[in-house]
């Protein structure tokens, strides 16, 4: 039985090195921000990062300086700390609370990228505004060099992303 257990051991250690254990990503940029996140499901509104690599996108809101939420966005998932990794079409439903937004909402809205391929799209300098409305959806999303604002006032959900600092 020890020799099991050595060998499990040993085994992880060398996946680890290898690189087959998930590797960090490397993150380009990160900012600090006031975020809001506010869906059917979950309500957090505090001081926290986005950071953004290639292959992936992270969200951590703090509370008295500890994480009380993580996503952790990837090309085929999301994951939520008080919750098990889940598709996309999956975080739409349980989390956001509409099936029908597109796999890329919730990454777009936290790059600050336009949502559901520019539709009713309006452009300014370094900002753009997107009126969306179609049954069962009824958004409001607005990007400026400061800030993200995501409304959608059928689900009641609530994104706002507001750079701090520089």
């Amino acid at each position: 039985m020890r020799k099991k257990i050595n060998l499990l051991i040993l085994g992880a250690f060398g996946l680890s090195l290898s690189g087959c254990i998930g590797s960090m990503p490397n993150y380009q940029t990160s900012k600090g921000t006031m975020i809001v996140f506010k869906t059917p499901t979950m309500r957090y509104a505090d001081q926290g990062f986005v950071s953004i690599a290639n292959s992936e996108t992270k969200v951590e809101i703090y509370g008295s300086g500890q994480a009380v939420m993580r996503l952790r966005i990837t090309p085929s998932q999301v994951c939520v700390s008080s919750m098990a990794c889940m598709s996309k079409k999956e975080f739409n439903t349980k989390v956001l609370g509409n099936p029908n937004y597109p796999d890329t909402l919730i990454e777009n809205i936290f790059k600050g990228e336009p949502i559901f391929g520019m539709e009713g799209m309006s452009q300014s300098d370094h900002s753009f505004k997107q009126h969306i409305a179609k049954p069962g959806i009824d958004i409001n999303y607005i990007r400026t060099p400061k800030s993200i604002i995501f409304n959608d006032k059928i689900t009641g959900t609530k994104i706002k992303v507001l750079t701090t600092g520089n």
